[in-house]
């Protein structure tokens, strides 16, 4: 009699596949979300914890993982022990695995999925584009015949649509891929390189570019991460993996001392890169990632008796492989074929606004609106960062489903304010101010994120915005007006003098909500005339003004604020993200308002023509 077979050891990676399957089936039966978010949490820290799991559990010394209790670690013991999961097999029973891919449908979620599996039977998605079709969805409580028009149309959008992530969601891949990897012997350096390293408003695929005396190593550890779930190609030069619920990753290897064109070919763009290649052409040379190979008088390669090349020219830096072309140093935000290489010949590139630029920020939220945290916590949050200011913009009266402030809770938190205020100074005069403190103290400035209503009127009168030491206006509702009256609402605004900052102008949520349809040429002219700011609001999910907008406002002489629109303390640092939009629309420091200091920021407001104008009528 045969003796029975040992289950084989599960994978991190196996493990994270089955824990976020679990998240997903308890989210199709409607569980309480806490638990379908633990499920995924688990997953992950599995899928990038140092330590075989499985094999740990097995030797009686189970690693301390986040977010793994002791319900799911007895079925990551039961999994190692037996390769089953009595749990896992009784939800692939009750929730068929095709059902998950239903919630990638945009607008359906658990609860819609579980109602047509219990009373249509839907099991697929083949089967849910079959009853949208034949009208079977209607008969149910709570749809329509537009449900069904929705349900179609999403299906279409998630067919066709191609999985990128937003900026924030590719930067805490990279980071983690980066981490893993660090250890490795050998490893000189590794960066991101791709449309990240150029800071495109989505990312598809990631590039990773690594020199390294020891590639091989370098290659087996990137393959055997656990978060990896395919391994597409494996050679001592490149490998590429699609990684669990993520995006594929390709790691490029570059030889020591040779990074230059190595980190210009792959940051790209391609347009940008088949500019260079007829710059290096036009004088005798093939550029590719290796470098630059001479060309003989027939224009191919030269290579001697042996074939090998006979002459190839490699650098170790960047700035130098431009150079041989007689250009300076082109950063990476810029490599689009959007006039750079001109500018540089021309010697007329702009020193781009940085990140260590930005004396503060000019868009908040708090708890007395729709943000997360005090006005106290988002105050010392900001301080503690090196800000001499933060502008607190919480929604006026009119954004109710925001928790809009009414006139009388703008006093109370005026009140607030000042009376922090008060306390940061005192602090700063006796030395007991945090060490981050900036060198001219901190502000709390009191503002307001003003709704712009349907009608062309705002929500507060002159007398209490003339109060405020900052205004931002934004348009929330009624956006489906035609391009005519969205249009006269946003000039509405711009000509109000009490108003300064245009926040997210486009209104746009990247991927799920489309741009506000604006006569956008007649904005950028109104706001140069009035001086008055548009933003580039720094979250992921924003970007707005997009870069090519900015860049264009930018030549009617515009000038912007780059904000955060942070409605908790950790989203504070969006800022890195509207200072990527404005590198890319090429934007130097003096273009935007919240690089000057805290007495130069309020000096540009009161200092506004349409200001100017309204002080002297009310004296």
């Amino acid at each position: 009699m045969a003796a029975p077979q040992t289950p084989p050891i599960p994978s991190n990676g196996e493990l994270a596949r089955i824990f976020h399957e679990i998240g997903d089936m308890l989210e199709v039966k409607g569980e309480l979300v806490f638990k379908t978010v633990a499920y995924h949490k688990a997953a992950d820290a599995i899928a990038h914890s140092p330590v075989e799991v499985a094999r740990a559990y097995l030797a009686g010394n189970p690693p301390r993982i986040a977010g793994v209790g002791d319900a799911i670690a007895k079925k990551i013991e039961e999994l190692a022990r037996t390769g089953h999961m009595e749990f896992y097999d009784r939800l692939r029973e009750e929730v068929p695995p095709s059902l998950v891919a239903l919630l990638g449908i945009p607008g359906v979620g658990p609860r819609t999925v579980k109602q047509l599996h219990d009373e249509l039977g839907v099991e697929t998605l083949e089967d849910l584009r079959r009853a949208a079709e034949s009208g079977s969805l209607r008969g149910l409580k709570g749809m329509s015949e537009k449900t069904e028009q929705g349900v179609l149309a999403g299906i279409a959008a998630l067919e066709t649509r191609q999985e990128r992530m937003r900026l924030g969601q590719a930067e805490a891949v990279v980071e983690t891929l980066l981490a893993e990897l660090a250890g490795v012997p050998g490893l000189r350096s590794i960066q991101a390189a791709g449309s990240f390293r150029r800071r495109r408003e989505t990312i598809g695929d990631l590039d990773l570019l690594a020199e390294t005396d020891r590639p091989l190593d370098l290659v087996d550890r990137f393959t055997s991460l656990g978060s990896v779930e395919t391994v597409i190609a494996k050679g001592p030069h490149k490998a590429a993996v699609r990684l669990l619920r993520g995006p594929q990753v390709d790691l490029m290897i570059m030889p020591p001392g040779e990074a230059g064109t190595y980190l210009i070919h792959f940051t790209g763009s391609k347009e940008h890169n088949v500019r260079l290649r007829g710059m290096a052409r036009d004088k005798g040379w093939s550029l590719s990632e290796k470098g630059y190979l001479r060309l003989g008088e027939d224009g191919e390669p030269a290579a001697g008796e042996s074939g090998a090349a006979v002459e190839l020219l490699t650098f170790p830096t960047e700035t130098e492989a431009y150079g041989f072309l007689g250009l300076p140093f082109i950063e990476p935000e810029l490599r689009e074929d959007r006039g750079e290489v001109e500018a540089g010949l021309a010697g007329t590139l702009p020193r781009l606004v940085n990140r260590a630029d930005l004396r503060g920020d000019c868009h908040s939220h708090s708890d007395w609106s729709d943000g997360v945290h005090t006005i106290e916590q988002m105050a010392e949050s900001a301080r503690r960062r090196g800000y001499s200011y933060l502008v607190l913009t919480d929604h006026t009266a009119g954004l109710a489903i925001a928790r809009g402030l009414t006139t009388e809770r703008v006093e109370v938190q005026r009140a607030i304010v000042a009376a922090l205020n008060r306390r940061f100074e005192a602090e700063e005069a006796a030395g007991t101010a945090p060490p981050e403190t900036s060198p001219e103290g901190f502000r709390l400035l009191h503002g307001c994120e003003l709704e712009i209503r349907a009608d062309a009127t705002l929500d507060y009168p002159d007398e209490l915005l003339a109060r405020y030491d900052l205004v931002v206006a934004s348009v929330h509702v009624s956006r489906r007006q035609t391009r005519e009256q969205l249009t006269a609402r946003t000039l509405a605004a711009i000509r109000n003098p009490n108003v300064d900052v245009i926040a997210h102008p486009a209104g746009r949520y990247i991927g799920t909500r489309d741009d506000l349809d604006l006569d956008w040429d007649a904005v950028y002219s109104e706001t140069a005339a009035t001086g008055t700011a548009l933003e580039l609001n720094g979250s992921d999910e924003r970007l707005d003004l997009s870069d090519v907008r900015a860049r264009r406002a930018a030549g009617f002489g515009c000038v912007f604020t780059i904000d955060s629109d942070a409605h908790r303390t950790e989203e504070l640092d969006n800022l890195r993200w509207g200072t990527a939009m404005a590198r890319r629309a090429w934007l130097a420091a003096d273009q935007v308002m919240n690089t000057r200091s805290r007495d130069g920021l309020l000096e540009w407001v009161s200092g506004k023509p349409g200001r100017v104008e309204a002080a002297a009528k009310r004296r």
